[in-house]
């Protein structure tokens, strides 16, 4: 006689099911909320890696045009980025190294006679240009670079329009002393992305209401401090790495920014001196 089998029916405790649920309910909303942070980071990532420069140099693009439009129609008439006062004291910066990498070329201080054209001695600068006002215009043919240049490093006011900034209490275009900018390496327009490309002779130009200067890159400081001043008072010296930098007041242009790539924790530096001039 045949013994039946019995099947045993697995008994599934209702108790271990429901904590089986919750656990998938909670992988569910974690990989949720992990993928909606992805999402936020990145759109924010787009946006100032794409769409704040987009916006700057549209903005600064605009800004040389109408420039250059106001120049042409009015002559030597004062405008908008040549009138002294406006502005708060608030934009004027400070007198270190802005949104201050490029091989140094290892020279020591020297070089940089007061002597100048004879026509860029006998420009009359005009009045102070206003607080934030663009009031000139730099030209880098090397980098296809052509980008107005504001008084004051102000970041929401100038910088973060794509613009360049001029340091306060350093020289203006084609005057003795430092001609100091500061701009942006990344995002906003980061017109000085590629500064340090610039090698010994490559010409930089500004152009003014009344004039074209032209300066002849000269040195270049691949590192140093972000409170590094001295590297753009009036006879340019770093104070860091004092090797770099002059000793003999000249004619002198300074370019800033933030080294490495999008960190600010250093300054690159580039220095140029006036070559010649010509009236507009």
């Amino acid at each position: 006689m045949r013994v039946p089998v019995v099947h045993r029916v697995p008994v599934v405790h209702q108790q271990a099911r429901r904590r089986r649920a919750r656990y998938a309910r909670l992988l569910w909303n974690g990989a949720e909320i992990l993928v909606t942070l992805g999402v936020v980071l990145m759109l924010l990532v787009v946006h100032q890696l794409w769409w704040t420069n987009r916006q700057a140099r549209e903005g600064a693009e605009r800004k040389v045009q109408a420039l250059q439009r106001e120049w042409e129609g009015e002559g030597d008439g004062g405008g908008e980025g040549d009138s002294a006062g406006g502005g708060s004291v608030s934009d004027r910066g400070s007198t270190s190294p802005g949104d201050g990498d490029g091989d140094s070329d290892g020279d020591h201080a020297g070089g940089g006679s007061r002597s100048a054209p004879d026509s860029a001695s006998a420009t009359n600068p005009g009045p102070r240009p206003r607080w934030t006002q663009a009031y000139a215009i730099l030209t880098i043919p090397r980098l296809d670079l052509r980008v107005p240049v504001a008084e004051g490093i102000s970041k929401a006011n100038v910088l973060n329009k794509g613009y360049v900034g001029h340091y306060p209490g350093t020289a203006q275009p084609g005057r003795d002393g430092n001609f100091a900018l500061a701009g942006h390496r990344n995002t906003h327009g980061e017109p000085f992305r590629y500064i340090n490309r610039l090698r010994r002779g490559d010409r930089i130009e500004v152009e003014t209401r009344t004039a074209v200067y032209t300066y002849v890159v000269d040195r270049t400081l691949s590192q140093t401090s972000a409170r590094d001043g001295g590297v753009i008072r009036e006879i340019p010296r770093s104070t860091v790495r004092p090797s770099y930098g002059y000793s003999d007041p000249g004619y002198y242009l300074t370019l800033t920014t933030c080294t490495p790539e999008y960190t600010s924790k250093y300054r690159l530096v580039v220095w140029g001196k006036l070559g010649s001039m010509r009236p507009r």
